[in-house]
């Protein structure tokens, strides 16, 4: 009989155990939502377009989903915040009426009875309010990088600053045979041009009579180097500085963040020989530097990588410009 009791003495707490055990699981079905936060895109001085997404609502309806946003790290909704709905699947809010010229930190949120779950933090920066026209009437935004100030858009102009025409080449034969200042579009698209800027060689780069718009000029190799330090270095810069998303370069360009505001895009190249090639696959940027009579260092960023590369190129290729503030 001993042995009996002793037998009823362990079972009554390991039904008590096993009945504890599956209370606590119950519970444990319901956590907050999960979320993941795109990169911004279409920024501009004091607006930008967001991507949120609930890839799983926790075991409870998700009543509440939007995103937060701030001038300091891992914004709550505590603070600013918008909401765009409830439930999983994807989202897109537009912020307005933000600081120019201001770094910011955003993330999705989405809320359930378990209570509130955050995508990862994504960084921007607003555009400055100085606004640039070119000699053709090209208007230029502007962003400060750093101590820098660069232009957001590549360069669209079609005569110097002094007003002299830069030659527009359109056969193969005579793009090769250039030694003076010449620009084309690519594949000779107005299109193109409107989106990425023009193509130029770098004879057209180191004319006297000056592409760039008054108070600025083409940047330097040395100028692209400060640049990429400000984001890390070149091993991480390029998806800091690329434009985000696949509207423009190709996919999946899933390390572009552009927080810097840079909106560099893959505006492709013209071979010496004349062909077209790399459009939304790489853009690759003149400097003004001369590494010898033949070549000239352009920077690169590519859709398939984070860096920035530094390669010297025959004066004869066509490249987008970026001009910098004086």
């Amino acid at each position: 009989m001993k042995k009996r009791t002793d037998l009823k003495i362990y079972l009554i707490p390991l039904g008590y155990l096993l009945l504890i055990t599956m209370i606590g699981c119950a519970k444990d079905k319901e956590s907050v939502p999960e979320l993941t936060t795109s990169p911004v895109t279409y920024v501009t001085e004091q607006s930008v377009i967001f991507t949120g997404t609930v890839t799983g609502d926790g075991g409870a309806e998700v009543t509440e989903r939007g995103i937060c946003w701030g001038t300091a790290h891992n914004p709550t909704t505590a603070g600013d915040k918008i909401a765009n709905g409830t439930g999983t699947g994807s989202y897109t809010c537009t912020l307005t009426d933000l600081l120019t010229n201001t770094p910011y930190f955003v993330r999705a949120y989405a809320i359930n009875s378990a209570g509130t779950g955050y995508g990862q933090e994504m960084a921007f920066r607003t555009w400055n309010d100085e606004m640039v026209t070119d000699i053709d009437g090209n208007v230029y935004h502007t962003v400060t990088v750093g101590s820098q100030v660069w232009l957001v858009e590549n360069l669209n102009v079609t005569h110097y600053r002094n007003g002299d025409p830069v030659e527009l080449v359109t056969g193969n034969a005579a793009w090769e045979g250039l030694t003076t200042g010449a620009y084309c579009n690519y594949e000779h698209s107005a299109a193109n041009a409107a989106v990425y800027g023009r193509l130029y060689n770098w004879f057209a780069v180191n004319d006297d009579r000056i592409l760039a718009p008054e108070g600025w000029h083409v940047s330097s190799d040395g100028e692209w180097t400060a640049l990429s330090g400000t984001q890390g270095g070149d091993v991480v810069a390029g998806s800091k500085l690329k434009e985000a998303g696949i509207t423009h370069w190709l996919g999946p360009n899933a390390d572009a963040t552009n927080e810097s505001g840079f909106s560099g895009l893959p505006g492709g190249y013209r071979e010496y020989g004349g062909n077209f090639t790399y459009i939304n696959w790489g853009g690759g940027w003149w400097c003004s530097t001369e590494e010898n009579c033949n070549d000239a260092v352009i920077r690169y960023m590519d859709y398939g990588a984070p860096d920035t590369w530094r390669y010297l190129e025959d004066k004869r290729y066509g490249r987008s410009v970026r001009c910098i503030k004086d």
